[in-house]
Protein backbone atom coordinates (compact mmCIF):
# COMPACT_ATOMS: atom_id res chain seq x y z
CA UNK A 1 0.00 0.00 0.00
CA UNK A 2 2.65 2.54 1.04
CA UNK A 3 4.94 1.30 -1.72
CA UNK A 4 2.20 2.03 -4.27
CA UNK A 5 1.80 5.55 -2.89
CA UNK A 6 5.58 6.02 -3.12
CA UNK A 7 5.39 5.00 -6.80
CA UNK A 8 2.57 7.53 -7.24
CA UNK A 9 4.69 10.31 -5.70
CA UNK A 10 7.61 9.39 -7.99
CA UNK A 11 5.24 9.60 -10.99
CA UNK A 12 4.10 13.03 -9.79
CA UNK A 13 7.74 14.19 -9.64
CA UNK A 14 8.43 12.92 -13.15
CA UNK A 15 5.30 14.62 -14.46
CA UNK A 16 6.28 17.86 -12.76
CA UNK A 17 9.64 17.67 -14.49
CA UNK A 18 7.97 17.14 -17.84
CA UNK A 19 5.73 20.16 -17.21
CA UNK A 20 8.77 22.33 -16.64
CA UNK A 21 8.72 22.89 -12.87
CA UNK A 22 12.37 21.84 -12.61
CA UNK A 23 14.80 23.22 -15.14
CA UNK A 24 17.78 21.54 -16.77
CA UNK A 25 20.50 24.06 -17.61
CA UNK A 26 22.75 21.86 -19.74
CA UNK A 27 22.95 18.27 -20.89
CA UNK A 28 23.69 16.07 -17.90
CA UNK A 29 22.75 18.71 -15.33
CA UNK A 30 19.13 17.70 -14.81
CA UNK A 31 17.71 18.46 -11.41
CA UNK A 32 14.68 17.31 -9.56
CA UNK A 33 13.06 18.53 -6.39
CA UNK A 34 10.78 16.46 -4.21
CA UNK A 35 7.60 18.50 -3.97
CA UNK A 36 5.80 16.12 -1.65
CA UNK A 37 6.64 12.77 -0.09
CA UNK A 38 4.33 11.63 2.67
CA UNK A 39 2.39 8.78 4.21
CA UNK A 40 -0.07 11.25 5.72
CA UNK A 41 -2.68 13.68 4.42
CA UNK A 42 -2.76 17.39 5.29
CA UNK A 43 -5.01 16.61 8.28
CA UNK A 44 -2.38 14.24 9.72
CA UNK A 45 -4.30 11.07 8.89
CA UNK A 46 -2.22 8.08 7.81
CA UNK A 47 -3.10 6.61 4.41
CA UNK A 48 -4.65 3.18 5.12
CA UNK A 49 -5.16 1.68 1.69
CA UNK A 50 -4.44 2.07 -1.94
CA UNK A 51 -7.29 1.31 -4.38
CA UNK A 52 -7.38 -2.25 -5.62
CA UNK A 53 -7.80 -3.05 -9.29
CA UNK A 54 -6.36 -1.50 -12.41
CA UNK A 55 -4.60 1.78 -11.51
CA UNK A 56 -5.67 4.92 -13.33
CA UNK A 57 -3.83 8.23 -12.92
CA UNK A 58 -5.64 11.49 -13.62
CA UNK A 59 -3.99 14.90 -13.76
CA UNK A 60 -6.18 18.01 -13.64
CA UNK A 61 -5.22 21.64 -14.02
CA UNK A 62 -7.83 23.81 -12.30
CA UNK A 63 -8.45 27.50 -11.77
CA UNK A 64 -10.65 28.42 -8.83
CA UNK A 65 -11.95 32.02 -8.84
CA UNK A 66 -11.20 34.41 -5.97
CA UNK A 67 -13.63 34.37 -3.02
CA UNK A 68 -14.85 30.82 -3.79
CA UNK A 69 -15.93 28.14 -1.36
CA UNK A 70 -15.85 24.76 -3.09
CA UNK A 71 -18.62 22.31 -2.20
CA UNK A 72 -17.98 19.89 0.65
CA UNK A 73 -16.58 16.74 -0.95
CA UNK A 74 -14.49 13.60 -0.48
CA UNK A 75 -11.86 11.78 -2.52
CA UNK A 76 -12.00 7.95 -2.57
CA UNK A 77 -8.30 7.55 -3.42
CA UNK A 78 -5.00 9.30 -2.64
CA UNK A 79 -4.30 12.52 -4.48
CA UNK A 80 -1.78 15.32 -4.34
CA UNK A 81 -2.15 18.96 -5.38
CA UNK A 82 0.52 21.49 -6.34
CA UNK A 83 -0.45 25.15 -6.00
CA UNK A 84 0.78 27.07 -9.05
CA UNK A 85 -0.55 30.46 -7.93
CA UNK A 86 -2.73 31.92 -5.22
CA UNK A 87 -3.60 30.73 -1.73
CA UNK A 88 -5.96 27.88 -0.87
CA UNK A 89 -7.32 27.12 2.59
CA UNK A 90 -8.54 23.57 3.11
CA UNK A 91 -10.81 22.66 5.98
CA UNK A 92 -12.60 19.58 7.26
CA UNK A 93 -16.35 19.76 7.66
CA UNK A 94 -16.14 18.63 11.28
CA UNK A 95 -14.06 21.76 12.01
CA UNK A 96 -11.09 19.81 13.43
CA UNK A 97 -8.64 20.71 10.66
CA UNK A 98 -7.87 23.84 8.69
CA UNK A 99 -4.65 24.60 6.81
CA UNK A 100 -3.57 27.19 4.25
CA UNK A 101 -1.33 26.42 1.27
CA UNK A 102 0.25 29.01 -1.02
CA UNK A 103 1.88 29.13 -4.43
CA UNK A 104 4.77 26.66 -4.68
CA UNK A 105 3.43 24.30 -2.00
CA UNK A 106 2.01 20.81 -2.36
CA UNK A 107 -0.58 19.01 -0.29
CA UNK A 108 -1.77 15.44 0.06
CA UNK A 109 -5.51 15.10 0.55
CA UNK A 110 -7.15 12.73 3.01
CA UNK A 111 -9.17 9.81 1.69
CA UNK A 112 -12.93 9.77 2.42
CA UNK A 113 -12.81 12.82 4.72
CA UNK A 114 -15.40 15.51 4.03
CA UNK A 115 -13.60 18.78 3.28
CA UNK A 116 -13.54 21.80 1.01
CA UNK A 117 -11.19 24.42 -0.34
CA UNK A 118 -11.64 28.17 0.05
CA UNK A 119 -9.84 30.84 -1.97
CA UNK A 120 -8.96 34.35 -0.86
CA UNK A 121 -8.58 37.60 -2.77
CA UNK A 122 -6.80 35.96 -5.74
CA UNK A 123 -7.78 33.06 -7.99
CA UNK A 124 -5.98 29.78 -7.33
CA UNK A 125 -4.38 27.79 -10.13
CA UNK A 126 -3.42 24.24 -9.26
CA UNK A 127 -2.55 20.83 -10.63
CA UNK A 128 -4.01 17.76 -8.93
CA UNK A 129 -2.76 14.21 -9.41
CA UNK A 130 -5.35 11.51 -8.65
CA UNK A 131 -4.32 7.87 -8.14
CA UNK A 132 -7.54 5.92 -8.54
CA UNK A 133 -9.11 3.20 -10.60
CA UNK A 134 -11.21 3.31 -13.78
CA UNK A 135 -14.90 4.07 -13.24
CA UNK A 136 -14.20 5.61 -9.83
CA UNK A 137 -14.91 9.32 -9.59
CA UNK A 138 -11.89 11.30 -8.43
CA UNK A 139 -14.16 13.49 -6.30
CA UNK A 140 -17.56 12.95 -4.73
CA UNK A 141 -19.82 15.76 -3.50
CA UNK A 142 -20.68 15.19 0.16
CA UNK A 143 -24.29 15.00 1.31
Amino acid sequence: MIAHFAHFIRAVSILALSLGYATAHAAGSETSTVLLKTERAWDGGLYQRYPTGQPELTVLKSVIPAHTQLPWHTHPAPNATYILSGTLTVESKDGKFKKTFKSGEALASPVNTVRRGVTGDQPVELITFYAGTPNEAAEKVAK
